[in-house]
Formats: structure tokens, C-alpha cells, sequence
């Protein structure tokens, strides 16, 4: 007869650490370019790029719902 083969059994050991340990970071920046806050001239610009890059999908599925109510309209006025 063949015998099984055991599993390994694994053992987990908690060390209390988050799985995001930001423990070694501290409050003041090293760079002092580096401003703490956004200032409003930043998030608008994050803003505008980040709707630029929706802008064209945006019209792609806008035209497509427009041509699709266009063609269902059509379709069903002339029954």
C-alpha cells in the first residue's frame, strides 16, 4: 500500500506589527522642498488632469447611449 504523505504543518507567529507599519516615519519632512500641505494651484491642477484623462471615455459612452436612445426611438415610432 502506498502511504500518504503528511502535510507540512505551518505555524504563524505574531510579532503585533499592522500590515502598514508607519512606525519608523516621522512627523517633519528631511527634504525641505517638500511642502507638507497641497496648496490650491496643485489640486486644481490634479484635478484637470485627472478629468482630462476621463474627458474622451466620457464622450465615447455619452455618443454611445445617444445613438442607442436614437436607434430605440426610431425603431419603436415607426411600429
Amino acid at each position: 500500500m502506498r502511504e500518504k504523505k503528511k502535510k507540512e504543518k505551518i505555524t504563524y507567529i505574531d510579532d503585533g506589527s499592522t500590515i502598514a507599519d508607519m512606525s519608523g516615519l516621522s512627523g517633519k519632512p528631511e527634504n525641505k522642498d517638500i511642502r507638507p500641505y497641497a496648496g490650491f494651484r496643485d489640486i486644481w491642477r490634479t484635478y484637470w488632469l485627472a478629468t482630462k484623462m476621463m474627458l474622451v471615455p466620457t464622450l465615447i459612452a455619452v455618443g454611445f447611449l445617444m445613438s442607442l436612445f436614437f436607434i430605440m426611438t426610431f425603431l419603436f415610432s415607426v411600429a
